[in-house]
């Protein structure tokens, strides 16, 4: 059997922004939840799963050309999803065009590439914690997440625990500045 990785597309917070997703988690009274490290705080894009060599080097190819907008996400809402036992951040607003654009486009690319991805529409979120039962109540400052590139991810499973690794990054592309303004 190849070698495979499990791989998936996300947006991978600048320092600022892990800070802050930081401290909201630390803010949250429940000590039960399975709170995931600031480490591998991100918003997912596309799920790939587990990937050969082959398909891995594939899917870089196909994405390389895709040109995407900077865009923002503004996370207002905490959420508590039942079925995976999550606890995440959310958006009231519906998601930027440019982020259901890019989603959309990074799953097609993994299609053409004979990869399988989840068909529901793209709900930007960042898992907080796993294993939730309940949905504090807490009120929080929104974190606003300035998206200006995309990245390949892998998961790796080490002694204590699960920690997210960038393989790869492709930057937006950055609209023209007036020099008039």
């Amino acid at each position: 059997m190849p070698n495979t990785s499990r791989l998936f597309f996300a947006l991978w917070p600048d320092d600022e922004t892990r800070q802050a997703l930081a401290r909201l988690s630390q803010s949250i009274p429940a000590t039960e939840f399975k709170w995931v490290q600031p480490h591998n705080l991100h918003v997912t894009l596309v799920f790939l799963g587990q990937v050969d060599n082959d398909a891995e080097l594939l899917i870089k190819q196909s994405v390389a050309d895709i040109n995407a907008q900077p865009f923002t996400l503004t996370f207002d809402s905490l959420s508590y999803w039942s079925r995976p036992k999550i606890l995440c951040l959310t958006c009231l607003q519906p998601a930027p065009e440019a982020a259901v654009l890019l989603a959309s486009a990074l799953a097609a690319a993994a299609e053409n590439c004979g990869l399988q991805t989840d068909i529901r529409p793209y709900t930007p979120h960042i898992t907080l914690a796993r294993h939730a039962r309940y949905l504090p109540e807490v009120k929080i400052e929104p974190i606003v997440w300035r998206a200006e590139a995309f990245c390949l991810i892998e998961s790796c499973s080490e002694p204590d625990g699960i920690r997210y690794q960038v393989i790869q990054q492709w930057p937006f592309i950055q609209p023209p500045t007036n020099p008039e303004q």
